[in-house]
This record gives C-alpha cells, structure tokens and sequence, in this order.
C-alpha cells in the first residue's frame, strides 16, 4: 500500500477513537485514557494528511494537467441500483487538502486542551467519543466523492453537534440549546437533501468527476473538445441539456439553503450563539474546525454548480454580506465573553460566503485563517471561564491579565487577527476576498448581480471597524483596567472525577479542594495541556497569512493561490492579476487598516483609559442598544411568527384528533358492538333455538338467491 492509499484510512483512525472511547466508558478505570486515545487518533488522520500531501494530485510541486487534477480513492462499493451509483469513495484534490489540515490539525489542538479542561467531568470519555466522531464525520464530509457521502458526514456533524452541546444534558438550556441547533439544521438539511435529489435529475450523476466537469462544460457553452470529456460527463451533459432549464437554477438555491442552515447565515443563523451552551472546547471545534465550515466548503467545492444559475452566487454573496454585519452590529453590545466570539463567527462567516461566492481565493484563505484565531479565542475565553468558575460576564470582570498573564497575550495575538490588524492571517485573507467582492462588483455585467457584489463588499467594509471595535472592547474590558473579579456558580463545571466512587467523603473533599480554589481565585492555566496547544493557535494566527502571501523562504508565494487554482472548481475561473485589480486590492486595504485601527482605538479610549465616558455617551442612543442587546428580538420574533403558530397548529390538530378522530373510530367499533349486543341473548345454549335459527337463516339466503335468480 503507497502512501496515497494510506490517505483513505484519514477518517477511520478517529472512527477507531470513537470505539475505543466507548470501551473506556464502561470502565471507570479506563475512562483517563479516553482523552489520549481521541487526541492520538486526530493526530494520526494529521500525520497521515501530510504524509499523503504530495501524492494528492495538483498540490504545488506536482505535474499537473487538465486530466489529472483530482484522484479518487475507493474504499468500497456502495449504492447501485439501476443507473444510479454512489460508492463509498474519497475525492482528493488541493482544496481536500487544505480542509483535511484544518479539520485534522485544529483538531487535534483543541482535543489536546479539553485533556486539561474537561479533567473531573462526569462523561469525560463520552465526551472525547463524541469528539472522535465529530473528526470522523467531517473528515468523511471533506473528502467524499459524491454528494451522498458529502450528505453522510454532513448529518454525522450535525448529530453529533447536538450531542455536543447538550453534553450537560442535566442543564435545560442546553439541553434546549441542543434541540434548537438540531431542528434549525433539519430545515436546511431538507434543502439540500432536495438539491441532491435535483442534480440527480438533471445530470444523472451525484460524483464530483462527473457533474462538476459537466457543469463546467455547460458553462464553457462546449468549448472543451469533446475527446477530453469522458463518457459519464458527456452523458449528464446531454441530460442536463435534455431536462427543464429551470432545474439548473433550483438546484443552486436548494444547496444554499442547505449550506446557510449549516454555516448559520439568515434567516438560519439562530442556533450558533445559543451553542454556546456545550463545554468551550465544543464551541471552539464547532466555531474552527469543523461544523459551520461545512456550508463554506460546500458552496466552493460545487462553484460550478451554483454558477449555472445567474443569481446565486450573488444571493450568497449578499446574504453572506447582510449577515456580516447584521451579527456584528449584535456583537457590539454582548457582554457575554463566549457569546461576543459566538457573533463573531457568524459574521466571519459571511465574510466566506462573500469569498467563495466571488470565487476569490480569499474565501477558503479566510475559513483557514479563521480556523486557527477563532479556536485560540474560544480556548482563551475557556481559559478565563473555567479560571471565574464560569463567570462569562465581561462587565464583572477587568485587569486580568495580572493573574493571567499568559492567557491575556495569547488572547491578544487572536484579537489582532479577528480584528483584521495589518500583518496579521486576518488581515490578509480578509482584504483579500473584500478586494475581490468590489472587483466583482466592478467586472460583473449585469447590474442587478453587480449591485449585489457591490453591497455584499461594502458591507464587508463597515463590518471591519465593528469587528476591531467589538474584539477589543472585551480584550481590553477583560484583561485591561483595575483587577476585580466576580467567580461564577461553577455551574456544569463541577470538579468531580467520574473515575471515583463518589462518597460522601469523596463529595465533601471534592467541595474543600473547590471553595479552596475559588478561595485562591483566578489563576493561570497549566502549560500542558492546556496553554501550550495554544502556541501553535497564536503562531498561526499572526503568521499565517504572511506565510501564505509572501512565503517567508518556507512556502511559495503562490502556495495558496496555486492550490486553490488547481482545484477542480476553481480551474474554470481566473484569478485577476491586472494593475487595476491591484489597485483596487491597495485601496481595500487601505480602508481597511484605517477601520481596523480606529476600532481599535475607539475601544481603547472607551473601555480601558476612559471607561467612565461610556454611560453619558451611551444615554442618548439608548433604545438602539437596547434593540442591539435583545439581538433584534430575532428569537422573540421566531417565537411569533413561527414557533406560537406551529404549536396552536398542533393543538388544533390535537384537538381534532381527539375528538373527531377519535370518536368516528369508536362509532366505527360501537356498530358491532351493538349488533352484538342485539344477538347475544340468542346465545343461550339452548339446542332447539340454534336450529329454528339456521334453518331461518337458509331461509333467507334461499330467498335472497331466488329473487337474484329472477332478476330482480
């Protein structure tokens, strides 16, 4: 077995983790074991990632041509019924790559820290098989070749992200939180099961190597010759020629709807913030790594698809756009330390689906870079909880950073990023695809598409002071200012080790060494595990993009642009390199230094040096921070609209089920209850009154059958 084939295993070392922590949930002597096993068996797909990363064909340093941009690996086959196949096969090609790094290497840090952070929890080995089958699903959903195993891996996050965050299933908020994320995700995911249903109808085909060349080739009008298409392509071309036009413009739509329900864009953004409600690593795998990453890599990988509807990559670029600044208007005024991160990834996120849907390398550049500050934030913001025994109100809390100096600074190398400071990973891929989306706006014929290009970037625009502002209004409240502090009720952290027989002695030395802690108040984390796998996180956001961009005599320059290029669903469109085009990339950025620094600025001026400035300036305006503090009453709204309408429908159908229903069904049963009731008393035993009554019986019958003869 080559090394390539090895590749095909990435997904099962975790499904291997996933059994292996069931195991040790049986044994409470084993259940300490549960954190290495799931944090080996992420390593191990990571190993096998980079091991495999120059045999994936159109990496950089490879040949590549038209014929060889991609590999399938079969592992078996599958589904074939008639003319319709789906095997369980792996699609490699640059952009699987790039998301393999991300899932399995983000992974495998964040697993690392919740050894540290989740040590003591009731379920502790429950939850690292839940994590070793939320890698296993989402590396099944980056590599499947077709759109069934894609769909596969895209419930497995979603069951597994509901048994994530309700992982403190004896807490109702998240337990209701768990529900929410799993219903919101149902609507989307019926979108995108019929989108698949769709591109079957039409192109006959669910594999990557045939619809997305056809695609492709429907798109080039037929300029590729012929003989370089082979048969199963020519053959869903010719059907997708042959079916209505108008499937070619739903099935882009339905996929959307599929990818905004995952990656949380409006209308079905809802259910990321209340996520909240699972432990920190969760939110820092669903946040990063895995989970709402799905609907980004979804739109990308099937770029063509969506552009053989004229308005749907501009529909995803205005929604992306909208939702941008629509969650980070709400961020501005979130006092909740995970919740402010919490909007932020849904507005990062439409910073994405503007990139993917203007096809700028920015767009995966950005889910990449995002990955690696959004994940450091998040275990950060874990760090300061876990050390306030669960206090997330930043309000309470100021000049942290003298007891946490360590976690302040790794921190503010992740703030920097999200806030877009020049020279960090944010900065690049941010300014990247906001470049494109103006250039997009300027190129793109028609007006209505180029108006919404026009509006997604711009918006991207504002959003950027907003973000600098909102990420350091909270590091600087937090870690900046007089030291106070406020512990929290510790509520779903409680320090007692499921590996013991819990005793009374044992609960009451568990509650000492607890007041102890508290008594001690906030501390800093341990190195290992907890701090140290956020070097690479802090690394990574700070250099990253410059790495990318520039190379620094480790990559080439072009390392991400190439990879992306030599994807299958880039390789149709081109990547602009034209002295206006750098203009206006200079320009972009441009703006965007001076919105980053100001926000900066502002947040320093208003919550660190001069905090008591904020209440008067705040008076005036406050009905709109009210509004922004109830997040635009979207969930009381929900709650009108949808939820109260939905249930009095129920009760309505309760009560007609209960008293119509339900009483013909008793009538239908009361007729032949009561003929028996009528004939009982003949039943007797009485010999005599059996035989007078057959004989009138055949009497009858005789009768019935003579007049029948008759014809009458």
């Amino acid at each position: 077995m080559t090394t390539f084939e090895l590749a095909k295993f990435i997904p099962w070392f975790p499904a291997v983790g996933v059994i292996l922590c069931l195991i040790c949930c049986t044994k409470p002597a084993l259940r300490k074991l549960a954190g290495p096993i799931c944090v080996l068996s992420i390593l191990t797909s990571f190993i096998v990632t980079c091991l495999a990363y120059k045999s994936v064909p159109g990496v950089v340093g490879t040949t590549v041509d038209e014929n060889t941009k991609f590999a399938v690996l079969n592992l078996f086959d599958w589904i074939h019924v008639g003319n319709f196949k789906a095997n369980f096969s792996y699609f490699f090609d640059p952009l699987t790559i790039i998301m393999l790094f991300v899932v399995t290497g983000i992974g495998t840090l964040i697993a690392t820290y919740a050894m540290g952070y989740m040590h003591g929890e009731r379920g502790y080995a429950r939850f690292f098989a839940a994590v070793a089958l939320f890698i296993f699903s989402m590396t099944n959903l980056v590599m499947g070749d077709n759109l069934l195993v894609l769909y596969l891996g895209w419930e497995g996050v979603g069951l597994c992200s509901y048994l994530l965050i309700g992982y403190y299933y004896d807490q109702p908020i998240a337990v209701e939180a768990a529900k929410k994320a799993f219903i919101v995700n149902r609507i989307g995911d019926l979108g995108f099961a019929l989108g698949i249903f769709l591109t079957y109808l039409t192109f006959g085909s669910i594999e990557f190597n045939v619809i997305i060349p056809a695609a492709q080739e429907l798109l080039a009008n037929g300029s590729h010759a012929a003989t370089a298409l082979s048969e199963p392509v020519k053959a869903a071309i010719a059907q997708a020629q042959s079916v209505n036009p108008a499937y070619l413009t739903w099935i882009p739509f339905l996929l959307m709807l599929g990818a905004f329900g995952k990656s949380a864009q409006i209308p079905l953004f809802v259910w990321l913030p209340d996520a909240m409600a699972g432990p920190t690593p969760v939110s820092a795998l669903v946040h990063a790594a895995t989970m709402v990453t799905s609907g980004v890599y979804m739109v990308a990988r099937l770029t063509p698809i969506f552009q053989l509807s004229e308005y749907a990559l501009p529909a995803v670029a205005l929604v992306g756009g909208i939702t941008c600044i629509f969650a980070g208007t709400i961020a501005l005024t979130n006092n909740d330390l995970k919740g402010v991160f919490a909007y932020s990834t849904v507005s990062q996120l439409g910073y994405m689906f503007i990139g993917v849907a203007v096809i700028s390398v920015g767009g995966i550049f950005h889910l990449t870079t995002h990955a690696f500050f959004k994940a450091l934030l998040f275990l950060t913001a874990g760090s300061v909880m876990h050390a306030l025994a669960g206090n997330l109100d930043i309000r309470t809390m100021s000049g942290m950073r003298k007891k946490m100096p360590v976690t302040c600074w790794l921190m503010f190398f992740g703030c920097l990023a999200l806030a877009g400071f020049p020279f960090t990973a944010g900065y690049y891929s941010k300014d990247l695809l906001l470049g494109d989306a103006i250039l997009s706006g300027i190129k793109t014929s028609d007006p209505i598409a180029a108006k919404m290009f026009y509006i997604a970037g711009i918006l991207g625009i504002i959003t950027a002071f907003m973000t600098a502002f909102y990420t350091f209004r909270l590091w600087f409240k937090v870690f900046m200012g007089p030291y106070k502090y406020e512990m929290g009720t510790d509520a779903g952290h409680e320090p007692v080790d499921d590996m013991e027989v819990i005793t009374d002695a044992v609960a009451k030395q568990h509650e000492q060494e607890h007041d102890h802690t508290h008594h001690h108040g906030p501390h800093e984390m341990p190195l290992w595990p907890m701090n140290l796998p956020l070097v690479p996180l802090a690394l990574g956001s700070i250099i990253l993009g410059a790495l990318v961009v520039s190379g620094l005599g480790i990559l080439d320059s072009k390392w991400f642009e190439s990879m992306l290029e030599n994807s299958t669903q880039f390789a149709a469109s081109h990547i602009d390199h034209s002295e206006f085009a750098h203009h206006t990339h200079t320009t972009v950025a441009i703006i965007s230094i001076i919105l980053a620094v100001l926000g900066i600025s502002l947040a320093a001026i208003f919550h660190w040096w001069k905090r008591e400035w904020v209440a008067p300036l705040c008076k005036p305006i406050t009905p709109i921070i009210n509004i922004l503090v109830n997040k635009y009453y979207i969930d009381e709204l929900y709650e009108l609209l949808i939820r109260r309408p939905l249930h009095t429908l129920g009760r309505v159908l309760f009560v007609f089920d209960d008293y119509v229903l339900a009483n013909l069904v008793n009538f239908a049963g009361f007729v032949p209850r009561l003929v028996g009731y009528a004939v009982r008393p003949t039943q007797n035993g009485v010999l005599q009154n059996y035989g007078v009554g057959m004989v009138i019986g055949l009497a009858v019958v005789i009768i019935i059958a003579f007049y029948a003869w008759l014809g009458f």
